[in-house]
């Protein structure tokens, strides 16, 4: 497949081509952007560059961050990433990872994406045991509580996950629940280093969870992959020790996304 770069400034870009190259880059530089940033690639006219912000903007692609100026992705877009990483010949093999690793496990395994209010179940494999937590595809969890969206948290540049923190709801779920900024910094800060999250009975009573990040090519993280289980059958140490395993299906996953970009 033939791939348009985008340093394209002494090309003529098709009309049709500028709006997907638009979100292209939106989708790549994972930081809000402002037209003349993203234009100073496309070489468009100013007028044109602005034309075509307000119009992604209107049909809710984009939306503006909190600067007024810049843009980030909107619900359209996320809709649209999450409904092509689920296309049925991608999530097959994503789903043969999944059961494999929760074959080896024992527990039911998730893969969720980052939203704006939460981490999004994306694909789950249910363990064998009668008990077990019921939490279906397209459930949403928060990130405070949960070991996929702390992952998530520790992995944001300090600024954008202070101005989150400040903004978020830190609702206590159960007695673990750490509401208190400073000492979830911490936490995260912990978190960022090994790169590992933990749920330690913070989101359910009884339930502990450890999540790996999903990196795509540019190092970042765009998914999490997490094992989770009641106390009763794990230990959190117990969790633990499944991170080698967790990590080496989080690898084959994310070459399955670079191996469908380059299709």
């Amino acid at each position: 497949m033939k791939v348009v770069e985008l340093n394209t400034k002494n090309d003529t870009i098709p009309t049709n081509l500028r709006l997907l190259l638009i979100l292209e880059e939106i989708s790549r530089v994972g930081i809000p952007i402002t037209p003349t940033e993203l234009n100073a690639q496309l070489g468009l006219p100013k007028p044109t560059i602005h034309r075509l912000f307000a119009t992604l903007e209107a049909e809710g692609f984009l939306q503006r961050d909190v600067d007024g100026r810049s843009y980030t992705p909107g619900n359209r877009l996320r809709k649209l990433s999450t409904n092509v990483l689920s296309s049925l010949r991608v999530r097959t093999a994503r789903l043969s990872v999944l059961n494999a690793l929760a074959e080896k496990i024992g527990e039911t395994c998730n893969i969720t994406l980052p939203d704006r209010e939460g981490m999004l179940y994306l694909d789950r494999v249910e363990t064998k045991w009668p008990l077990r937590i019921q939490l279906p595809v397209g459930t949403m969890v928060p990130f405070h509580c949960t070991a996929s969206g702390k992952l998530y948290l520790s992995s944001l540049p300090k600024t954008a996950r202070n101005t989150l923190l400040t903004n978020l709801s830190l609702a206590a779920r159960t007695p673990n629940t750490i509401t208190d900024v400073t000492l979830l910094n911490g936490a995260l800060d912990r978190i960022r280093a090994d790169k590992i999250g933990t749920d330690d009975e913070e989101f359910l009573d009884g339930m502990v969870a450890v999540a790996v990040p999903v990196n795509d090519s540019e190092g970042r993280l765009f998914a999490t992959l997490a094992v989770h289980a009641p106390r009763l059958r794990m230990s959190l140490d117990d969790a633990k020790a499944h991170i080698p395993v967790l990590r080496e299906a989080a690898d084959q996953l994310a070459a399955l996304t670079d191996a469908r970009q380059q299709d």
